[in-house]
């Protein structure tokens, strides 16, 4: 059976409010990806790196790109989370990790939640 990516579903999307800091970022930085930590430094929030500052390889998994940005997972974590639409947000209060927008008092939050039947029907296996 032929895949149609005209029905193809989003893995990961982003807020409006976390577009703004990300347009905010790349007058500052330039191209940014973003790679969605596996619990190191502040758990599993997702970072926000200029582009090619993470050297991305072989056990990384593409989820789609959110806003201009790639967007990577780590191939061990996406067996956790492959069942799971991630939207990714923006919050007042300091993280702890290496992301981008730590200095400006915000940090980028990952919310998640199941894929419907539906969606899982016309998901694209990524692995």
């Amino acid at each position: 059976m032929q895949w149609d990516s005209s029905k193809m579903v989003a893995r990961v999307t982003i807020t409006e409010d976390a577009k703004r800091v990300v347009d905010e970022l790349r007058s500052t930085h330039g191209p940014l990806m973003f790679h969605q930590s596996g619990g190191c430094c502040d758990g599993s929030s997702p970072m926000c790196l200029p582009e090619g500052e993470l050297l991305i390889n072989e056990t990384d998994v593409h989820l789609g790109t959110i806003h201009d940005c790639d967007f990577y997972m780590s191939s061990d974590q996406y067996e956790y989370w492959k069942h799971t639409h991630l939207t990714i947000d923006v919050t007042k209060g300091r993280g702890a990790s290496f992301s981008l927008e730590i200095p400006m008092g915000l940090r980028f939050v990952t919310k998640s939640r199941l894929f419907t039947e539906i969606e899982q029907r016309d998901l694209k296996e990524l692995i």
